[in-house]
């Protein structure tokens, strides 16, 4: 979708704005479903790159500790414990610039992949840059699902990042694309960004052929020792405005509200959810910032009348099910 035309739903009367993306939405989706997606930092700090945004960048001294690649029994008691707790979608992150096929640590996450891969879930990595050799390798170990945000617009970009280019985000999305797996791709706000900034960031991801079948929308969770640790909250119908023009030119994809909820109260991630927004992250934490405990979420969703999104578990976890049912092993 053009900028202009996106320019133009955005600045309408608000309510005019979010009835249209209502609308849409339920053309596609069941309204009530909300599907909960559980991430997990399995390595954790030392990136190279210099993302602003970022505590896990070695760039800055935010006193995040470093930690090496989990093992792939932990990663597989936690997706466990995680679908467990109502998650159709397991996904898994690690500070680093990229793979490359070949190298040990590419393969201690392609045996990771195989063993989440048999609970029956979602299978989404973001191992920074991949080319087309790594792509085709990880959907055939059972990855359903690539996260590579674009973060914002190409203009704004370099203001964020100079270790890497736009060009490259979008090189790592074409290589996704080409071995099957989806796109999970979108975008963070509050960094110090426009309006227009955000707009253009919504119409690549809508142009990218096919659409990404993801769309996270993240609010910075500003950290402490990188460049953007005093920026100021989201405005909440700003978000709101976004998430609705999000919905209305990606109709398809999951529109995910992502990082920033614990500075979203409960009657503005309301209006998220009326305006398109079907997807959350569960879990205390978001790779490294926190986020709302499970039975906030679970209490929000009840009161709004919302689903959560069930997946088929196999019969061997049933007494894990019950555990977690009952509140133990948390």
């Amino acid at each position: 979708m053009k900028f202009d035309r996106l320019h133009a739903l955005y600045h309408q009367p608000l309510f005019d704005l979010i009835s249209q993306s209502r609308t849409i939405y339920l053309e596609h989706w069941h309204g009530e479903d909300v599907q909960r997606c559980s991430l997990l930092s399995i390595k954790t700090g030392g990136c190279s790159e210099d993302c602003a945004y970022c505590a896990q960048s070695a760039h800055y001294a935010t006193g995040l500790e470093r930690e090496e690649l989990l093992s792939i029994e932990r990663v597989v008691d936690l997706a466990r414990r995680a679908r467990a707790q109502g998650a159709t979608r397991f996904c898994m992150g690690a500070a680093w610039r990229g793979v490359r096929d070949g190298t040990e640590k590419f393969e201690r996450v392609l045996g990771i992949v195989r063993e989440v891969s048999r609970l029956g879930m979602e299978v989404c990595v973001t191992l920074g840059e991949i080319g087309r050799a790594e792509a085709c390798k990880l959907k055939t170990a059972g990855v359903t699902a690539y996260n590579h945000n674009i973060d914002t617009s190409p203009e704004f970009y370099p203001e964020i990042v100079s270790t890497h280019t736009f060009q490259d985000r979008l090189n790592t999305i074409a290589a996704v694309q080409e071995s099957g797996m989806s796109v999970c791709s979108g975008g963070i706000i509050g960094m110090g960004e426009s309006i227009k900034d955000r707009l253009r960031m919504i119409e690549i991801l809508s142009e990218l052929d096919p659409q990404p079948q993801s769309v996270p929308i993240n609010c910075l969770m500003p950290q402490h020792g990188t460049p953007l640790e005093n920026q100021a909250p989201v405005d909440i119908f700003e978000l709101v405005r976004l998430i609705a023009v999000a919905r209305i030119a990606l109709p398809k994809a999951r529109v995910r509200l992502a990082a920033g909820r614990t500075r979203i109260s409960r009657e503005g991630q309301a209006l998220c959810f009326f305006a398109g927004a079907n997807s959350i992250f569960f879990g205390d934490k978001l790779l490294t910032a926190k986020n709302p405990e499970v039975d906030v979420d679970l209490a929000l969703l009840r009161e709004l009348g919302l689903k959560i999104e069930r997946t088929t578990v196999p019969a061997v976890d049933t007494a894990l099910l019950a555990a977690a049912k009952h509140g133990e092993g948390r």
